[in-house]
């Protein structure tokens, strides 16, 4: 090998050559690493998705990353680097900004005298790269190493700084880590007093305080009706978005997207889940897959180490930090990516094939506004139980009625935990996720619509595992309340900026779907007396009722009863799902958890505001009869039959 060269500043610096001994792929083929035939299929690939080669070989497996490391270090005449062979020097390691390595893919290695050993994983890229270093860098000798260890080491050297910043990521005033934990002699004292004061108010003057309960739980139930009902028409109008399955233009790359999924003790699903993602059709020279764990989840790191990952697909340990969240997970895992589009996927996910090309393809159509795509979420496991059924017609009225409508009306929707694709630019200068909110897919979705953006939704959709177990559901509703009180909270610290910032239009809505979801929860039991005069028995406020009045809102409940079975049925009209719209009526059976979930939200505001309520997955596996090779199957025959294909998707 000849000897590494040596980039000097200044006027008289020396320049890497641009011609070199050989292609890497005709070195790769000179040491009998890969054939001619694999070569010429590697370039085809590389031209038509306009990757770079190494990514190309790398991903298609047709070489693995040590052997493309040795033939990078005789094409560019670098010296190689290894995280196990030779370890970087700590204190050099240090010398430059962890993020700005990280963007560039490098690392102070070590020096030798006053030459420092740059190690890139993108050699390509390095004579641009000189541009931008400090002067205080001095001489310069590039090394190679992996990916793989360059960020390995950026992780071990940067570890506390870059979990606070996924910890920080958003300012003081857009977050909502200020709520704190009620601790200590004298917030104990505020709040029993509080609690007190309230409890004589009632027992002073029952009748008014549930009036004004009744009033206002009345109210919302109004708004939400209403809201509900527009959304409903809106969404009925036409297809869920134009063009979903439109090709990217001619000649354009397919954008690099990375996905991030969020990992904690997942033994039971982590090995399936690799299998499903292994089902996407997405170039896999475009796509990378981070699989993010805590740093103390040996249980799913167990797990993923029996399973064979595909070269596109890695593990990245989120170090320990002052909570344990899915956003923060999310956060620093975002500086380990690369990708212009960021996808999030959950533990039990079973994305479409074709999810990803669709994505890529919206955002090259898109105007620059459309910041985030939301797919459809279902449930693979709707027979499990009476409660997997009403999860699943929950769902399918939220995700294909009612959220795809509100968008339609441009509405500021809150995002699903899951099945969500950013530009990353855009989630860079928002901010990126609250580490501290408990449904931080809410909270973007809002942040995302403050500063001007659209999400639209996308027909596609991805399969999860119904919750179907009681005290499970009732955990997993508690957490996403909890979430929605905190994103309220955060947004209405300044009302008059919030209204600015959405207009009159979407502030309105606002304040319908996050004030009026959580007093429809609480407040459910006033509500559910008025079935009391359904059946004639008497009701407390009725009494001061005139006939006419009553009659009113006798007839408004049911009205409110009546549109909610009619959305709940149309939601399941789909072939795979028509077998449970018999099990519409009995979602009134069903809500009453959610008032449980919210009271048990409301207690842990005050005392575990962010403690992440764990869902178990992987307890219904077996259960499993809807997948997508089924929905491909309907597809013709809801063609034939006219049926709105995001209704049969």
């Amino acid at each position: 090998m000849s000897p590494p060269q040596l980039m000097l500043r200044g006027p008289h610096s020396a320049r890497l050559s641009a011609h070199y001994q050989k292609p890497l792929g005709q070195i790769l083929v000179d040491m009998e690493i890969m054939d001619p035939g694999h070569l010429l299929q590697a370039l085809a690939i590389r031209d038509q998705c306009q990757a770079p080669l190494h990514q190309v070989l790398l991903a298609e497996g047709f070489a693995s990353a040590e052997q493309i490391l040795t033939a990078q270090s005789a094409q560019w005449a670098a010296i190689r680097l290894s995280l196990a062979e030779a370890p970087p020097d700590p204190e050099c390691a240090t010398t430059l900004d962890p993020l700005y390595c990280l963007e560039h893919g490098i690392l102070p290695w070590m020096r030798l005298g006053k030459t420092l050993i740059l190690a890139t994983c993108h050699p390509e890229r390095f004579e641009d790269l000189l541009a931008t270093l400090p002067e205080s860098t001095g001489p310069v000798v590039m090394g190679l190493a992996s990916e793989a260890d360059i960020q390995a080491a950026i992780a071990a050297a940067h570890a506390d700084h870059l979990s606070h910043l996924a910890e920080t990521a958003l300012p003081e005033e857009d977050s909502c880590r200020s709520m704190r934990v009620v601790a200590g002699r004298a917030d104990l004292q505020k709040f029993a007093l509080a609690a007190a004061g309230f409890a004589v108010l009632v027992f002073l003057w029952p009748a008014a305080f549930y009036a004004a309960a009744a009033a206002w739980a009345v109210l919302t139930l109004i708004a939400m009706t209403l809201m509900k009902g527009v959304a409903c028409l809106a969404r009925l109008r036409g297809p869920l978005i134009a063009g979903a399955g439109a090709a990217a233009p001619e000649g354009k790359p397919p954008p690099r997207v990375s996905i991030l999924v969020p990992l904690f003790r997942e033994k039971r699903i982590a090995t399936r889940l690799v299998a499903r993602l292994s089902r996407l059709t997405y170039p896999k020279s475009r796509l990378e897959v981070l699989l993010l764990l805590e740093h103390c989840d040996e249980q799913t790191r167990a797990a993923l180490a029996e399973v064979d990952l595909p070269p596109w697909m890695r593990v990245l340990v989120v170090p320990p930090g002052e909570l344990t969240t899915k956003p923060r997970a999310l956060n620093y895992g975002l500086r380990f990516c690369d990708g212009d589009i960021i996808g999030i996927y959950d533990a039990e996910d079973n994305p479409a094939p074709d999810q990803i090309g669709l994505v890529a393809a919206h955002f090259n159509e898109a105007p620059p506004e459309v910041a985030c795509l939301q797919g459809i979420l279902d449930y693979y496991n709707p027979h499990a139980n009476w409660l997997a059924r009403c999860f699943t017609i929950e769902y399918a009225a939220w995700f294909r009625i009612v959220l795809p409508g509100m968008a339609r009306l441009g509405f500021a929707i809150p995002l699903g935990g899951t099945t969500l694709f950013c530009r990353r630019k855009v989630l860079e200068d928002v901010g990126g996720w609250d580490a501290h909110n408990v449904t931080e897919d809410a909270d973007l979705g809002i942040r995302l619509a403050r500063r001007g953006f659209r999400i639209e939704m996308i027909d596609s959709v991805t399969l999860e595992e119904a919750n179907c177990r009681y005290w499970p559901w009732i955990r997993q509703r508690s957490r996403w309340l909890k979430g929605y009180m905190a994103t309220y909270r955060v947004h209405m610290r300044r009302p008059r900026a919030l209204f600015r910032d959405l207009g009159w239009r979407r502030f309105v809505g606002f304040q319908v779907l996050f004030l009026g979801a959580l007093s429809q929860f609480v407040l459910a039991p006033v509500l559910w007396s008025f079935w009391l005069a359904v059946f004639g028995l008497p009701h407390p406020l009725l009494s001061f009722m005139g006939p006419y009045a009553e009659a009113t809102a006798l007839s408004f409940f049911l009205l409110t009863e009546c549109m909610g079975l009619i959305i709940g049925a149309t939601a399941v009209a789909s072939p795979q799902h028509r077998g449970l719209i018999p099990w519409v009526p009995t979602l009134m059976f069903y809500f009453p958890l959610g008032a449980v979930a919210a009271y048990k939200a409301l207690f842990e505001v005050i005392s575990r505001p962010f403690f992440w309520d764990k869902t178990e997955h992987g307890m219904s596996l077996a259960q499993s009869v809807i997948d997508h090779d089924t929905l491909s199957e309907a597809a013709p025959i809801c063609q034939q039959i006219g049926t709105d294909p995001l209704m049969d998707r």
